[in-house]
């Protein structure tokens, strides 16, 4: 707080951009189903994980969405990570067209939509929901999982999409 007990205005929208786009992210498409079976999804950058025991992680999810609206309701979505090649995808999911599922491969993996262009999926069920300004944090526990140990993820850095690859083996 200041001086004078108020607390100090917030940074404007450019400044934060800048800051928050100077952390590389993954990129990730977040799907659900919703109430009359039809597959929903967004694209999604805000996803890490919470906690290994229970295996737990969080999407940031922007409100109001379909996509949110189909994981309240079923308790249950995928993560999808995508592979470094699945630039259109993460566009796809990131725009307004209304049948995203209708031009990309994807499976029915136990009831949740998994994308084919994935560097890794995690199917969860709603552990908890927080909101926070203009987004929903959904905590979710993972129940399955799936990882491609050869493929690349894609990454997002400075309003541009970057390839994630390994300088040096662990």
């Amino acid at each position: 707080m200041t001086s004078t007990g108020q607390h100090p205005a917030s940074v404007d929208m450019d400044t934060f951009r800048a800051v928050m786009g100077s952390l590389p992210s993954g990129v990730c498409v977040v799907t659900s189903v919703d109430d009359e079976g039809r597959p929903q999804g967004l694209t999604c950058s805000a996803v890490c994980s919470v906690s290994g025991d229970p295996p737990m992680l969080l999407a940031c999810v922007k409100a109001p969405s379909r996509t949110l609206d189909a994981i309240l309701a079923r308790k249950r979505f995928a993560v999808n990570f995508l592979d470094a090649d699945a630039q259109a995808v993460s566009a796809l999911f990131a725009s307004p067209v209304e049948d995203k599922f209708g031009t990309v491969a994807w499976d029915d993996a136990s009831g949740m939509p998994q994308l084919r262009a994935a560097v890794a999926t995690a199917q969860l069920i709603v552990h908890d929901t927080v909101q926070a300004g203009d987004h929903v944090i959904v905590l979710g526990r993972m129940v399955e999982g799936e990882a491609h140990r050869n493929r690349f993820p894609l990454g997002y850095w400075r309003g541009s999409y970057v390839r994630v690859f390994r300088i040096a083996r662990a």
